[in-house]
């Protein structure tokens, strides 16, 4: 397909009211994670299940089944702490901001960041070596569960799998004659993780079910049919609450010594749900009725039958999961466990099918960390065994959990979004209080890390720790959500007010230079480098969300005065800059160092996921991009990896891209040290920082829809990055801002047809190769072009 004139478009078909475009038939069935023995470890071979208000890892063990879980709210430390240090702010902090700024303009660099890290730090007790995350708090595990077969013999034929078309998980075996089987799934009409387990042996057999805990205040108990854990977390009187149905064609349940004992059960499903008192209004969080909640819970399933939860459970997913299909030519390697795949592949074994079947897990971990009514994902989604997590498992704003939503819009996934967003929502009020202490400035802010119990202050430490621009970058998550539905009831009431609060931040922080730019000082580039009285991601960010919260008053036809005094700062802003060497600078200072290979790029915000660098309208700037992207090279965490994947799709180097994504595939070794330094997967298809983050996973699939879709530049650019390995394929139901979903089909590099659904009417540009074209979209209706309409014009 090539575009030579605007009449080749006047060919169409039209399917009037199509909600959804679906246009291929099977793919799905082949994207499975299925290996030939149980998991030994958590982080790198049990497999995730999740609802998005709770996490499972399954180990699928033979002799005695470990499933490890977790519910979203369970977190320590925070609101017990904070009462007494003011929710970690330092009230009047901003006494101090004139000093630092003056030191700074002396050319003290030292003495400014000296000052800055002892008085505009945020206070925490508590947090150090033997305590960890102690005062400002860290997600927890919930407990685990453990249910032993009582059978003897030697195993065989077994089989541990994780359909993520149908998000359910499987474990079969035969022992001494018996065929095994057991299906996982999280519920997320049902709030409910389901465990079921089957043999077929004439008389059944027995089953031990055990539940155990890592806190101290918590008791087990049964109650009926129903295996209870109850308490508290010791540090900050965080009330929890699990409760397990136990259904069985067996005999009645018995409680002995701790253990739940099942008698002579050809099935037998346990349903499993959990709850805390938090609640997220600041600034008590806490009061949700959580034992209402979860036997209200258990109450729904009584009188369900397994399957038909389970296709209850299916429907919905797939409601998700199966807008988006992506097909690569490839040799079939399905066949092949996905260890035995990923070990062929680190050795340079092409495999498009394992390419594809991770893109379709990163939406798959999306979908089973974030859907309505829950918890934004965190660092590790919904999955963590550990009382202290690396980072405390927490709400990172200063990259990695703006990336684990990357995906979100582009992979049809709005819903998914929505977690996110109303938790932004809800910072507002604890960052409104953190921009006056702090700065003295109206607005509010969200700086490097983030949890739920509302701390919005700095860290406890610089460079790290600064990050006032986690607010405007969530700004951008704000807007793309309105960009990509067009949902303008959603921008006036939510999204707007979320922005202009950001942007009005911005405004009372940023001062003028010598030269009369605004720049913002202090500034620190994310976890690198030295203070600065303009680090320019924090200039991007700001002519970020000024641009987006402009173009709200325009949609909206409201507040023209405050949408004045944005151009007037925008116009003021100090302009992005070439160094000395030819790169786009990360600071004010031409500083850079062209050998320096830091994890963060955080200079090229503007690039990606910003659009202020973009090939259409500022070429010199990114010809600059690419020269300190080169100087980074291509080694990195999981997260740094995913990030220059989509880098590389916005400098429409599409090989480069896919250079980075095999070296985001890496196999890590059995051990869990990484065989480079740093980034990979392990063999759960799980993303190493190291250690596991979810962000690389995301990351990772975002790049590669980047790579066949982008629309950031106000018009569709079809292909725009497609690698040569990827010679030929498919994908449908990619979205593009606008509201447009889109599905594509290309043969030896080159495009045969395209598919387009709008859900409003509207005129979009259309670019591929070379060509641009303009085309008349109609809500509702299908408008497909390929070679044969070409042909007939």
């Amino acid at each position: 397909m090539n575009f030579k004139n605007l009449s080749y478009f006047s060919a169409l078909i039209t399917i009037v009211f199509v909600t959804t475009l679906k246009v291929y038939g099977q793919e799905n069935d082949q994207l499975k994670l299925w290996y030939e023995a149980p998991a030994d470890k958590w982080m790198t071979e049990a497999l995730p299940i999740g609802n998005g208000y709770m996490g499972a890892m399954i180990f699928g063990g033979i002799e005695e089944e470990h499933i490890q879980f977790n519910e979203e709210s369970l977190w320590a430390g925070g609101k017990g702490e904070w009462d007494q240090y003011n929710g970690g702010n330092r009230e009047n902090a901003h006494k101090y901001l004139p000093e630092v700024r003056k030191l700074l303009n002396e050319g003290k660099y030292k003495e400014a960041h000296q000052l800055a890290n002892k008085e505009l730090t945020g206070v925490i007790k508590g947090n150090d070596e033997k305590t960890g995350w102690a005062g400002y708090g860290a997600y927890q595990p919930f407990g685990d569960i453990f249910v032993k077969p009582v059978h003897a013999g030697i195993p065989g034929n077994y089989n541990r799998t994780l359909n993520i078309s149908k998000a359910v998980s499987t474990i079969s075996y035969t022992e001494n004659g018996v065929d095994h089987k057991r299906t996982y799934f999280a519920s997320y009409p049902r709030r409910t993780l389901v465990f079921h387990f089957e043999n077929n042996s004439p008389k059944g057999i027995d089953y031990v079910i055990r539940k155990t805990a890592v806190h101290k205040n918590v008791s087990i108990t049964l109650e009926g049919k129903e295996l209870v854990m109850s308490g508290s977390l010791e540090n900050n009187g965080m009330g929890l609450e699990s409760r397990m149905l136990i259904e069985s064609d067996g005999e009645k349940p018995t409680f002995v010594n701790g253990e739940v004992q099942v008698k002579s059960a050809k099935k037998l499903t346990l349903y499993l749900t959990a709850a805390t008192d938090y609640k997220n209004e600041y600034p008590h969080y806490t009061g949700r009725d959580y034992k209402a909640l979860n036997q209200k819970t258990i109450k729904s399933l009584r009188g369900k039958k397994y399957n038909q939860l389970l296709s209850e459970h299916i429907e919905d997913y797939t409601h998700l999961f199966n807008r988006v299909h992506f097909k690569l030519e490839s040799t079939n390697q399905n066949n092949l466990p996905t260890n035995e795949r990923l070990k062929a592949y680190a050795a340079g074994k092409e495999d498009s099918d394992l390419e594809t079947l991770y893109f379709q897990y990163g939406r798959y971990l999306l979908i089973s960390s974030s859907r309505p009514g829950s918890m934004p994902a965190n660092l590790q989604g919904k999955w963590n065994n550990m009382t202290s997590p690396p980072w405390a498992s927490d709400y990172h704003a200063n990259i990695n959990i703006q990336m684990i939503y990357w995906p979100a819009e582009i992979t049809n996934l709005s819903e998914a979004h929505e977690p996110l967003i109303e938790y932004i929502d809800r910072l507002r009020a604890p960052g409104r209080k953190s921009a006056k202490d702090f700065f003295n400035a109206d607005g509010w802010i969200v700086n490097t890390m983030n949890n739920p119990f509302g701390f919005t202050a700095p860290g406890w430490d610089f460079p790290w720790g600064f990050f006032p621009g986690g607010a405007a970058w969530y700004g951008r998550h704000v807007w793309e959500h309105y960009e990509f539905s067009g949902d303008r009831t959603y921008l006036k009431e939510k999204g707007y007010p979320i922005m202009k609060e950001a942007a009005q931040f911005w405004l009372d922080y940023l001062t003028k230079d010598e030269d009369g730019y605004l720049v913002s000082s202090p500034s620190y580039s994310p976890e690198h480098g030295g203070i600065s009285t303009g680090a320019y991601m924090d200039i991007e960010i700001a002519w970020d969300i000024f641009t987006n919260c402009i173009k709200a008053t325009e949609v909206l036809g409201e507040d023209k005065e405050f949408k004045e005094k944005l151009i007037a700062a925008k116009s003021q802003l100090l302009p992005l800059r070439i160094g000395k060497w030819g790169q786009l600078q990360e600071w004010k200072e031409d500083v850079d160092d062209p050998n320096n290979k830091h994890r963060h790029v955080s200079h090229l915000y503007a690039l990606y996921p910003g659009n202020q660098v973009n090939t259409l309208e500022t070429p010199d700037l990114v010809e600059a991009a690419r020269v300190s992207l080169n100087a980074r090279g291509d080694d990195g965490t999981g997260w740094s990896i995913g990030w220059k994947i989509n880098f590389w799709a916005r400098l429409l180097d599409g090989d480069r891209s896919y250079k980075l994504l095999r070296r985001a595939m890496q196999l890590v070794h059995e051990d869990g040290v990484n065989m480079m330094d740093g980034g990979g997967v392990y063999t759960n298809l799980l993303s190493t920082h190291p250690p596991f983050q979810l962000d690389g996973n995301m990351g990772a699939t975002a790049g590669m829809a980047e790579m066949l879709l982008q629309s950031h530049s106000g018009e569709i650019h079809l292909l725009p990055a497609l690698p040569k390995a990827w010679a030929s394929g498919k994908i449908s139901g990619l979205k593009a801002r606008g509201g447009v979903e889109v599905s594509i089909e290309w043969k030896n590099g080159d495009l045969t047809q395209v598919r387009f659904l709008s859900t409003v009417s509207q005129t979009q540009k259309v670019k591929y190769q070379d060509k641009t074209v303009e085309l008349n979209l109609k809500r509702g209706q299908v408008l497909t072009l390929n070679e044969a309409l070409q042909s007939s014009n």
